[in-house]
């Protein structure tokens, strides 16, 4: 059962907390600079075509390549697209809704925002085989195919990673990079993935006077490890399934096929922390599409002492939220690892203050882009590692252009305007405390 409480390898994240710490802002130099490329911009924002509400974490892709991005919290996106491409067409995914393709060409490109509607899907019951099975079955199937489902080959793929640590209503820390990721096959006992920055911008900036500042360990390195299919241990084994009660949902539409929901909880008489959640499974392949889950932190304790990795004496550190998702694209008959998201909610005390400070850690990966050809791991000296603090390994703003034509996924706030929010704050809170 060695294997099945090793959750600090997808409890993620670590943190360190270290007390009146200030950062500067200096310019950053490129890793590795390149030509421009000729590209356009596609900016928009999906919702649901009756109620109007935005659609979060929505796929967008452009039809038959291995660029794609998701939408933010407000449903917004951002996509450029390199001019050479041949008459492209959008393609939009969400959760329980029909696909959405729309030519480039009939789309407002540059600063316009296009607003694209998605319908609800519905599933006619005949059109629908119910397999005689229970969700157990379910899961084992899932496990068994994982050779079939997922690649075989190692992938070299581009994507964007963001961190975010929020006090109570305001950004205190802002990361966000381009990152190469070497994804190693899923069929290989040792089959570590590796990334390294390629581009990279942060801002910290701390009040000088009673402050505490989380640092998020391994940053992209962590968030990969939401890879439930390739990091199982404590949620997806055949020992694991042992720990949680399973249950069939529902069925609904993902990518116009028809997938199972089954939803697990540990059970009552395991004594250590796991996870509770839900995962999309394809009824035709078996294969999950995609998993949603949260850590069970009715332990308090147990599970501060999983996440932090030190603190300063006299403060207590209490987990409130600690919410995961991932996702997988389909092409060609084989799932890619496509967005991890990891968002944890912490309470601070200090012995003798009156106020609990709260803190939302956030930190997100979207593959932008793939391939399978002329693969070669990073050297080790290029890699971050799981000990790494992701902030420590960037230097600050870049200029305007600092992306290029890279994809990253739309701010829910832009970083300057966070930042800005912050910078006045804490100008307002020098004069306060003169």
């Amino acid at each position: 059962m060695k294997r099945v409480i090793d959750i600090s390898m997808i409890a993620l994240i670590l943190f360190t907390i270290v007390s009146l710490i200030s950062a500067g802002a200096t310019p950053m130099k490129s890793i590795n600079d390149q030509e421009p490329q000729s590209f356009v911009t596609v900016k928009g924002k999906v919702v649901d075509n009756e109620t109007r509400d935005p659609l979060i974490f929505a796929t967008v892709a452009i039809k038959g390549t291995n660029i794609a991005t998701v939408s933010n919290l407000d449903g917004d996106f951002i996509l450029k697209i390199s001019e050479k491409l041949d008459n492209p067409y959008l393609e939009v995914m969400y959760i329980g809704y029909k696909n959405k393709e729309i030519p480039l060409i009939n789309l407002s490109t540059g600063n316009d925002e296009n607003i694209i509607e998605l319908r609800q899907a519905t599933i006619p019951i005949e059109e629908v085989v119910v397999k005689p099975v229970t969700p157990e079955e379910i899961l084992e199937a899932v496990i068994r195919n994982v050779g079939n489902n997922y690649p075989e080959n190692p992938n070299l793929m581009t994507g964007f990673y963001r961190e975010t640590i929020k006090k109570n209503r305001n950004y205190v820390s802002i990361a966000e990079a381009v990152i190469e990721v070497f994804k190693a096959p899923y069929n290989n006992e040792f089959r570590f993935d590796a990334t390294r920055v390629y581009k990279g911008r942060k801002n910290v900036e701390v009040e000088k006077i009673d402050t505490v500042l989380f640092r998020l360990q391994g940053g992209p390195v962590t968030t990969l490890q939401l890879d439930v299919i390739k990091n199982p241990w404590s949620i997806l084994t055949f020992d694991a399934m042992d720990t949680y009660n399973y249950n069939l949902e529902n069925i609904i539409v993902i990518d116009e096929k028809p997938h199972y929901v089954v939803e697990f909880h540990q059970r009552e008489n395991v004594d250590i922390p796991l996870f509770l959640g839900k995962f999309y499974i394809d009824i035709e392949t078996y294969a999950i599409t995609e998993a949603e889950f949260s850590f069970n932190l009715e332990d308090k304790a147990s599970a501060a002492s999983i996440f932090v990795r030190k603190k300063p004496l006299g403060m207590t550190v209490t987990p409130e939220v600690a919410n995961y998702r991932v996702r997988y694209r389909e092409q060609d008959g084989q799932y890619y690892f496509a967005y991890a998201r990891a968002e944890v909610e912490f309470k601070v005390n200090w012995k003798r203050k009156l106020f609990n400070k709260t803190y939302v850690t956030m930190s997100e990966i979207a593959i932008t882009d793939r391939t399978e050809e002329e693969v070669v791991k990073f050297a080790s000296r290029e890699r971050i590692r799981k000990g790494d603090i992701f902030t420590e390994q960037l230097s600050a703003f870049a200029d305007p252009d600092f992306w290029g034509d890279y994809n990253v996924i739309e701010p829910d706030q832009s970083i300057e305007s966070a930042i800005n929010k912050l910078n006045r704050k804490l100008k307002w809170n020098e004069r306060w405390n003169r």
